[in-house]
């Protein structure tokens, strides 16, 4: 039979080449899978088998009502994952010439990501910025500022903006001086002059200054200049909709600016007068929750270790009705372990079972848990923390970085704290074994945090968090298990060619056996001159 001459014919060479040309092309197709595995989370066999080949295979049938249905639910589905995956300002965000820079300098790696910077930009646009400012040159500056992304340029623009307003006020204070006009005249028209310059302190401060103290006095200068344009804009707010736009953005400056110094005295240790400012204005704007001042509140009254503060702040921002965050949930998780954890034992409580106290701090822990459970590799030190990002993602890794690097260390001062959240953390897992399709405390888990993570985080020294954990594709796996069982052949035929040449012809023979007997049967049945047209064809 031709196969049977063909087998005869091979010699160990062609298989050995054989082995070695297909492990070569499995083992290159399992490094492409476990790098587009690594950066989209997806096997790409698997891909473009559901995107391309189930459609034209008749997977998928338009014109059916049931998957014009589903169809539906996928678009309401991905319409609450954008939702879900909206992107919020870190309240807590360091300075980017006093901190961010400062680590540039020393580590030579980028912090920040370029998708980070880019929404900062746009945030900045929004709330100090409005459309009246190509009627004043310094705001007109400031707006073009806002927009540059070279830092250098944008410094250089507010440096301009300040220059511009020198040359003004110089110049009415000589028409001042020449026409007589009082020095309490004099003194308002500076302060209209210079209140035009608030925003190009704030850059100042927020990217020149390379010291906390530096930019504390720049955030003073801004400070000054904001609360006059404020009371300004406050007198012509109902005069039309343009003196109304300028109102909303002296506002957000005024309240920035205070934020950050709020912030700056923080840092510089004077921890009870930031813990006023920031009392201040949130009775002065308690409508403006949009800075979640409050969860800058909770961290200085943490470091104060005034726990009867801090659970008045829970009690009124822990509210089914608002949005919830990382720091609130693990607040309150703190609150209620700090009770129980310096007598907390596991092998006690596996004996006697758990009191009250010490069931509601553990269910504290699993509900804080269900929210971000990134956040205890972090407390636990089973994970390396990186400076947190500008912007942050709800449950995902970077809320979960932004809270563990200024929290742990209030976990740490509590004793047994991190004990009771090391023996119980895990145990919310079993509560919610499908936590993509439903939750126990909250909504499912948002299936797009890794996506948005990897763009918030510098993934080049950062490995992303992801939850739940992903198991490895099934064509990862196979394309591995092909490569290895190939490049074993290979290895085999090689170093015994005469035995593995006996070997892969007894078994291809094998293989072909039940085609030779269909063959045999076929030629038996079926006369001999048509069986001699058949193969002539």
């Amino acid at each position: 039979f031709p196969v049977s001459m063909f087998l005869n014919t091979l010699t160990p060479k062609f298989y050995v080449a054989l082995t070695g040309t297909s492990s070569l092309i499995s083992g290159l197709i399992l490094i492409f899978e476990w790098w587009y595995f690594r950066k989209y989370g997806t096997s790409f066999i698997e891909q473009v088998s559901v995107s391309h080949l189930r459609p034209l295979l008749g997977g998928v049938d338009s014109s059916s009502p049931s998957n014009s249905n589903a169809s539906n639910g996928e678009a309401d589905s991905s319409r609450q994952s954008v939702s879900e995956c909206k992107v919020w300002r870190n309240p807590l965000n360091l300075f980017r010439g006093a901190e961010y820079n400062r680590y540039t300098w020393v580590t030579g790696r980028e912090p920040l990501t370029y998708y980070d910077m880019n929404l900062s930009a746009q945030d900045h646009q929004t709330f100090f910025t409005c459309d009246s400012d190509h009627l004043r040159p310094a705001d007109a500056i400031m707006q073009k500022a806002w927009r540059e992304r070279n830092p250098q340029a944008r410094i250089s623009a507010a440096h301009e903006a300040l220059e511009l307003e020198e040359i003004r006020s110089s110049k009415e204070s000589s028409n001042l001086h020449f026409t007589t006009i009082s020095t309490m005249k004099l003194n308002l028209s500076l302060t209209l002059t210079l209140q035009l310059c608030a925003t190009a302190y704030i850059l100042l401060a927020e990217e020149e200054a390379t010291t906390i103290m530096e930019a504390e006095r720049l955030f003073k200068q801004a400070l000054k200049a904001g609360e006059g344009c404020y009371r300004r804009s406050q007198q012509l707010q109902h005069h039309g909709t343009q003196y109304e736009a300028q109102h909303r953005r002296d506002t957000n400056v005024l309240v920035y600016i205070k934020r950050r110094l709020a912030m700056c005295s923080r840092k510089l240790g004077r921890t009870r007068e930031a813990v006023k400012m920031m009392r201040d204005l949130m009775k002065e704007f308690p409508l403006l929750s949009m800075f979640n001042i409050h969860e800058n509140l909770l961290e200085s009254l943490l470091e104060l270790q005034n726990y009867a503060d801090v659970q008045a702040v829970l009690a009124k921002y822990d509210d089914i009705s608002l949005p919830k965050s990382a720091t609130i949930c693990y607040t309150a998780a703190l609150l209620k372990a700090r009770a129980v954890s310096d007598k907390f034992s596991p092998e006690a409580a596996s004996r006697r079972g758990l009191s009250t106290a010490e069931m509601n701090a553990v269910e504290a822990i699993h509900r804080a848990v269900e929210f971000n459970p990134h956040v205890p590799k972090y407390l636990l030190e089973m994970k390396s923390l990186i400076l947190p990002p500008e912007h942050i993602l709800k449950r995902g890794d970077s809320e979960a970085i932004a809270y563990a690097f200024f929290h742990l260390q209030h976990w740490k001062r509590v004793e047994g704290a991190l004990n009771l959240l090391h023996c119980t953390w895990e145990g919310t897992f079993r509560m919610i074994p499908y936590p993509l399709e439903k939750g126990h405390l909250f909504y499912p888990y948002p299936i797009c945090t890794e996506t948005a993570d990897r763009e918030l985080l510098p993934t080049v020294f950062h490995e992303v968090s992801v939850y739940p954990k992903k198991e490895l594709p099934f064509f990862i796996l196979f394309t591995a298990g092909l490569c290895s069982f190939t490049a074993m052949l290979a290895l085999l035929t090689h170093q015994f060619p005469e035995l593995m040449g006996v070997f892969a012809k007894a078994f291809l023979s094998t293989l072909f056996a039940p085609l030779n007997f269909i063959m045999e049967k076929v030629e038996s049945i079926l006369p001999s001159s048509l069986w001699h047209q058949l193969t002539r064809i």
